[in-house]
């Protein structure tokens, strides 16, 4: 009878993650705009990266978290946390909120951070798409008080090929401890074939 509840049970859980798993954006990249508007360029930046990410965590085990390929490199599980942290910033900047240092940290799991990072990105790139002027667009940064901004440019340079570096670490590490990803990603085109 134990034994009953708790496959019931396991099967429920696996289940549920599925599901929302299945809901969670960038599974595929979405289609592109009709138009090269300067929103509509960094959109497809921002949703390069959703892809990436979505794959480079899917089915990451908890050996893959604790993965660090020397003792002073971020575990994989901290690489996440730092992805998320520049999901905040990109979607901040097309906001036009302040990133507030030093903050309050969150306590989240691998899946709240794979989440919240893939809906970030997401929300950030809808919100880019048809501006035909994005200089409005900028990183603030309220450090204690001390206020300071940088152009959109840096957002390109900064937050957004940084996230997409650490998805390749992500990538590399999930390798090294013996977790590839799924071998039928396709970066080029965005889709992964079954």
């Amino acid at each position: 009878m134990k034994i009953t509840f708790l496959l019931l049970g396991l099967m429920f859980t696996t289940m549920l993650y599925a599901q929302k798993n299945e809901q969670l954006p960038y599974k595929q990249i979405p289609e592109y705009a009709k138009d090269f508007a300067a929103g509509n360029v960094v959109a497809r930046f921002i949703d390069g990266l959703g892809y990436r990410f979505y794959w480079a965590t899917e089915g990451l085990r908890a050996e893959d978290l604790e993965f660090k390929p020397a003792e002073d490199i971020r575990s994989t599980f901290e690489s996440l946390k730092h992805i998320y942290d520049l999901t905040e910033v990109i979607l901040n900047a097309v906001e036009k909120k302040p990133n507030i240092r030093p903050r309050e940290e969150k306590k989240m799991t691998a899946e709240e951070l794979r989440a919240g990072s893939l809906l970030n990105i997401q929300k950030a790139s809808e919100l880019f798409k048809d501006k035909e002027e994005i200089s409005e667009f900028i990183i603030l940064f309220d450090l204690n008080g001390n206020k300071s901004e940088l152009p959109v440019w840096n957002l390109m340079n900064g937050p957004i090929a940084d996230a997409i570096y650490h998805t390749g670490q992500i990538v590399s590490y999930r390798r090294m401890s013996g977790n590839p990803i799924n071998p039928k990603v396709n970066v080029m085109m965005g889709k992964t074939g079954e």
